[in-house]
Formats: structure tokens, sequence, C-alpha cells
């Protein structure tokens, strides 16, 4: 089995298990001055070194900052309950088919109040049944900008009706943080954590 068969198998399930990491992580000793006050400035902030996306981002020490500070406020600063921003990470995790981002979020949207049975429909790319209305308008919302590229009139109202100016607009940050991230780890072929399974087969092009 030639090396290029395997690599268009990896993608072709939705990982890249068997693909090459492109950016892996740094040694400390090859990191520039920049790039390790960088990590400094990451632990303090974080508690932890960079990990998951933030390892291939740390190719660009300003840019993995900044992508850091958005995520502080868009992961735990947020209008939008937990249940409701785990469900939109989640949602755009499975339009990019984005391995790492899955596993990481589909435990805590579960632990958040997300139902498993949901989570399931989303990994196998059906609409969830028994959404509440919160979680309809959500998944409305999500699905519309991610594949249309845009808002219906009737989903906009919905969504503004439960969740305010502020709402969407932390809803749009979210899918758009978590679709650049989905990126990064997408082109530097970021492996899933350690131990996890890849859950998700890529859609048809």
């Amino acid at each position: 089995m030639n090396s290029r068969w395997l690599l268009l198998l990896a993608i072709g399930l939705g990982g890249f298990a068997v693909a090459q990491d492109r950016m892996p992580e740094i040694r400390n000793d090859q990191m520039t001055e920049t790039q390790k006050r960088a990590v400094d400035e990451f632990v303090a902030g974080r508690g932890t070194p960079p990990v998951g996306p933030f390892i291939p981002l740390l190719r660009s020490p300003e840019v993995m900052l900044r992508a850091k500070a958005m995520g502080d406020y868009l992961r735990f600063k947020s209008v939008l309950p937990p249940k409701l921003s785990e469900f939109a990470i989640l949602l755009t995790a499975r339009e990019w088919t984005q391995q790492y981002e899955w596993a990481v979020h589909s435990p805590i949207a579960v632990k958040a109040g997300l139902s498993a049975e949901i989570v399931k429909a989303i990994a196998d790319g059906t609409r969830p049944s028994g959404m509440s209305e919160d979680e309809t308008i959500v998944y409305a919302f999500c699905t519309e900008l991610h594949r249309n590229k845009g808002v219906s009139d009737a989903t906009y109202s919905q969504a503004l009706a439960k969740l305010g100016e502020q709402g969407i607009i932390d809803l749009v940050g979210i899918n758009g943080y978590y679709t650049f991230l989905a990126m990064v780890m997408n082109v530097a072929r970021t492996p899933p954590e350690k131990g996890s399974v890849p859950a998700l087969v890529a859609f048809p092009h």
C-alpha cells in the first residue's frame, strides 16, 4: 500500500491518523525567543502549555496569542450558555470533519447538558430529533451559516428573539473562531488527542 493511497484513505475517513503531522510540537531548544515568550504568556493565562491548534499556531506567535485571547472570551465568557456554545462548536467541527475539536468538545457538550443522542446525530451528519427550542434555533443558524454562507430572515428573527444581538454576534464568533482553528489543524494535519479514536467520517464532496 503506497503512501499516496494511505494519505487519500486518511483524508477520506475525515482524519489524519496515517498522515504525517506537518507542524508538530516545537522543542524548547528550537524555539525563537519570541516563541518562548508567547509560550510563557500562554501558560500564564491558560495554566497549560499550547496544545491542539496552538501547536501549529506557535509558528506565528502573535497570531497564537490573539487567537488565545479571542478563545478566552468565546469559550468562557460568551453570553451563550455552555450547552449552546458547545453545540455550535460541535456543528463547526462536524462541518470541517475536525477530529481534534470533536474529541475535545463532544464530552464537554454532554457534560454541559447536550444529549448524547444529539451529539451522535451531529456526528452522523443528520438533523437531530428531540431538540429544545433554543437548540433548534442554534442548529438552524449554524447550519445555514456554514452551508449557505448566510442566515435567512426567519432564522435570524428567531435567533434575535431568543439570544439578542450580542448572542447572535457571540454565536457567529464561535462558528468563525472554531472554523479558523479547524482550518489550522486540517492544514497542519494535527492529530487527535492521544488515545482518542476518530469519530467523524468526511462528508462526500
